[in-house]
């Protein structure tokens, strides 16, 4: 039921498997699955609680409370702590390897989640959760509420409204301040009008007083909010943008506004470098008056800039490509193909624009720029994005035209390649409309998404019926760990429960190591026929004055003998 999509179903089933088995902790782990995929995570959490109280020992079961605590704020580190005792109890396992990685990719730590997925990967190539995953930390990827750190007890509902507040807050200073200063520079040079221009830049101060107060009353996690620009610095950037865009437009006005002969600025003469009919136009006011028009568009060239060249995005396609048949992978191929095309965009402008001001024969090297795109576009298969098949063959020919513009001296090469980069660049601006209009994902940073899939699930070991008539009759049980020195047997007595666990009853050198390493393997022997003999693998974790095995793997094998002739 959950495979088909339909969890309701799900959680029914998994109720009643667990009313007619109490003691079955994969029940409670099936109920904890039903209800996260429902988003009801308390109940998520208190089902796979559950299930760790069954079966203490059981990796799949602390796997699956550490994927559920993940979402509740103030409990991170208590997923953490059951991911970690998860990869101690199987260390062979992949699943708890990812999950600890995915825990350090949410946070940023994009180095420990590389080396989690490469460990994952070392026990199964196949693994498409971490191959998906490792891309996303080859490039550096930062989830949705980058200013929001999820092992902070603090809702992220509440830092996500205070984010949105400071967000509104910069943008309409900034756009209410670019259109002022225009309205302003227009009314009083092209219309003579500079008295009221000057009241209408006094009403703009005004507004934007009443609009930080209004969204200020937004923010109810001022606590927060230090920590908030420090985790996502531009957050921090566009905020800081707004009040220099502000204080700007502020000076920009004391400027115009000040009488002949006052200096407004210390240290400046009046009228510095200004023409003797508009003493207050100087260069400090013309630079007033472009940090207050020019300052969040600058922004955000700067920020386009930098998550462009953020990451590796070519080792990032070789791992979503080995991980073809997910659609996440494909999702995130798509959108890396698109960060390599705009940082070969970045590289060809700079290229042809410099060589055509010093040596335009420099051109000829723009033709080989494009080989990373196109390689990277032939192994991932990219012609499922027309838009994207549209904007590398653009980018091809822009560079094939200009080396033949500065190589050859063609005049039409120059033509057709400036032509063709803006027209990347119009191809690109369309498909981003295109996806926001519907809302899909559009060929940015912020389409990439992570590879999240469902965690704990796998049934639980079981104990047959000769295997458990094995250890209950048995006249001697060894229990084998491993310590400091090596592996270690010791005699011991065990019983098997009613969940399918052993109670083992050890001497106390025992115990120690077992602390240690609870890793620790119990052979019985047929009490009745001798013929044959119980290995059973698991996880001893301390009960009162008894050992509790949480069974990993059951074998069985015959004894040699004369049964065997037969």
């Amino acid at each position: 039921m959950l495979s088909a999509g339909r969890p309701d179903s799900a959680l029914d089933a998994a109720r009643t498997a667990a009313d007619l088995d109490p003691a079955a902790d994969w029940a409670y782990r099936l109920v904890s699955l039903a209800q996260e995929r429902l988003g009801r995570m308390p109940e998520a959490v208190a089902a796979a609680e559950r299930a760790v109280g069954l079966a203490p020992g059981s990796w799949t079961a602390r796997l699956r409370l550490a994927a559920a605590l993940r979402h509740l704020p103030g409990r991170w580190d208590e997923a953490a702590e059951q991911a970690a005792l998860a990869a101690r109890f199987a260390p062979e396992e992949p699943d708890p390897h990812v999950l600890v990685a995915d825990l350090d990719l949410l946070r940023a730590e994009h180095a420990g989640a590389a080396r989690g997925y490469r460990a994952a990967l070392s026990l199964d190539p196949r693994h498409v959760q971490a191959r998906v995953n490792l891309g996303l930390a080859l490039l550096r990827w930062d989830r949705p509420r980058a200013h929001h750190d999820p092992a902070w007890p603090i809702d992220p509902r509440e830092t996500g409204r205070a984010r949105r507040a400071l967000e509104v807050w910069s943008r309409q200073a900034c756009l209410l301040v670019a259109v002022a200063t225009v309205a302003i520079v227009v009314a009083a040079l092209v219309l003579d009008r500079g008295a009221p221009a000057g009241l209408g830049g006094l009403a703009v101060l005004v507004l934007l007083a009443g609009l930080t107060i209004r969204q200020a009353r937004r923010v109810g996690a001022w606590s927060w909010v230090p920590a908030m620009l420090g985790r996502d610095p531009w957050l921090g950037a566009a905020v800081a943008g707004g009040v220099v865009a502000v204080a700007a437009f502020a000076g920009w006005l004391a400027l115009a506004s000040a009488p002949a002969g006052i200096a407004v600025v210390p240290g400046l003469p009046a009228g510095a470098g200004a023409p003797p009919d508009r003493p207050w136009a100087g260069p400090v006011w013309a630079g007033l008056g472009g940090l207050a028009v020019l300052g969040w568009p600058v922004l955000a060239a700067v920020r386009s800039l930098a998550e462009t060249w953020r990451g590796r995005p070519l080792r990032a396609l070789e791992h979503f490509g080995q991980a073809a048949g997910e659609r996440t992978a494909a999702r995130n191929a798509g959108v890396t193909l698109w960060i390599l095309l705009g940082r070969t965009w970045w590289v060809v402008v700079p290229l042809v624009g410099t060589a055509l001001v010093v040596e335009p024969r420099a051109t000829v090297l723009a033709v080989a720029v494009p080989y990373p795109l196109l390689r990277a576009y032939r192994d991932t298969g990219g012609g499922a994005d027309r838009w994207l098949t549209v904007a590398a063959g653009l980018l091809v020919v822009a560079s094939a035209c200009c080396a033949a513009g500065g190589g050859l001296g063609l005049v039409w090469g120059w033509r057709l390649g400036f032509a063709a980069l803006g027209a990347v660049a119009v191809v690109f601006a369309l498909r981003a409309a295109r996806a926001w209009w519907r809302g899909g994902p559009g060929p940015w940073r912020a389409s990439l998404i992570m590879c999240d899939l469902p965690v704990g699930g796998r049934p639980s070991v079981v104990l047959s019926p000769e295997v458990r008539q094995a250890f209950g009759y048995a006249r001697s049980v060894v229990l084998s760990y491993g310590d400091g020195l090596g592996p270690r047997v010791v005699g011991a007595v065990a019983t098997v429960t009613a969940s399918g666990e052993l109670k083992v009853i050890a001497e106390a050198e025992a115990w120690e190591a077992i602390e240690a390493d609870p890793r620790v393997a119990v052979f019985a022997a047929d009490p009745l026929q001798r013929r044959f003999w119980v290995e059973v693998r698991g996880i001893a974790l301390a009960d009162s004055d008894v050992l509790r095995v949480t069974p990993k793997q059951v074998l069985v094998g015959q004894f040699p003998g004369r049964h065997q002739r037969r």
